[in-house]
């Protein structure tokens, strides 16, 4: 039996819930919800391919000046608000986690929503972070109480009737983690092991879609910190969720290992309100001009240096 126990509660007071995955799969209210443990019996529901969705909406022309913005549009109700209301975590660790020594919620994420606050007012600390539960975040949407949602949220067409997304600004992918000492190499080899996820995560869903003889046995959590908490109690034998999380994960148990190559693709966007499309199409100039201009990577770099030399930015697709 590994002795994980004494590693709980550091991980509790460090990153964690994990409630900012990629996956939220979660209903809206009044559609039905997944069950609390299930085995998977690779019947799950095809993907929705109705869509392009990594494609957003085409910018508009050049960017306002900042404080000038149109008027009309979403972007001045903002700017006379005097901040952008960004909807993440707090505990998804090198994308939205709160430090612990300044108490302020920061990473990759963040700045995202920053690099718009600043476009708008000329200030990136015009900004209010609204913590949101890891299945609110189409709901903090809809019900108008954030602007904007960056939070290693997967776009795709399910999600693209209910929101807008941004052009993408991080590609990600599912892998797994286990003991160091499992023999595991993929998921594929997990079959009739159980396996966590987050409650309503697309990540849970993928788990059963594995092509393999025996499904691993997909069990839920609330978030990935419960699901680690569920791992080092060896109550589960894997965590599977977006490479970028089991990344955080791993770095807070040493008896911890990520494997495998991604066995999905998951492109982050940022998701606004559908009836906005002026925003929309700002925040995608926002984001094509640091593509172009070095602050993508520098974000990358402060962030996710680490791990590695910097990748193109995603590229942009639009859909008109």
């Amino acid at each position: 039996m590994r002795l994980r126990a004494a590693l709980v509660a550091v991980s509790t007071l460090t990153v964690l819930a994990a409630t900012g995955c990629a996956g939220d799969s979660s209903p809206l209210p009044g559609r039905p919800t997944p069950s609390a443990e299930v085995a998977p019996s690779g019947q799950a529901a095809p993907a929705d391919t109705s869509c392009r969705p990594q494609a957003s909406l085409r910018p508009a022309g050049a960017l306002p000046a900042p404080g000038k913005m149109p008027a009309g549009s979403y972007m001045e109700t903002i700017q006379k608000r005097g901040r952008l209301v960004l909807g993440t975590s707090q505990d998804t660790l090198l994308f939205s986690s709160r430090n612990p020594f300044t108490g302020k919620v920061e990473g990759f994420d963040v700045d995202m929503g920053r690099q718009i606050a600043a476009a708008i007012f000329g200030d990136p600390d015009k900004i209010q972070i609204k913590v949101i539960g890891y299945d609110k975040r189409v709901t903090s949407v809809l019900d108008g109480s954030v602007d904007i949602v960056a939070d290693t949220m997967t776009a795709n067409c399910a999600r693209w009737k209910d929101v807008n997304f941004s052009t993408i600004y991080y590609n990600a992918g599912q892998k797994v983690l286990v003991s160091k000492d499992s023999p595991a190499k993929t998921i594929n080899d997990l079959g009739g092991k159980r396996v966590c996820a987050a409650k309503g995560s697309t990540s849970y869903d993928n788990i059963g879609k594995v092509a393999s003889r025996t499904k691993p046995i997909a069990v839920d959590r609330p978030g990935f910190g419960d699901c680690l908490v569920a791992f080092q109690q060896n109550e589960v034998e894997a965590i599977s969720t977006d490479d970028t999380i089991l990344i955080g994960l791993a770095a807070q148990d040493p008896y911890a290992k990520v494997i495998g190559d991604r066995f999905t693709e998951e492109p982050y966007g940022m998701a606004m309100p559908k009836q906005h499309e002026d925003f929309t199409r700002f925040v995608n100039a926002v984001l094509a001009r640091n593509r172009s201009n070095g602050t993508w990577r520098s974000t990358y770099e402060r962030w996710l240096g680490d791990f590695g030399a910097a990748p193109k930015p995603p590229a942009a697709e639009y859909r008109d």
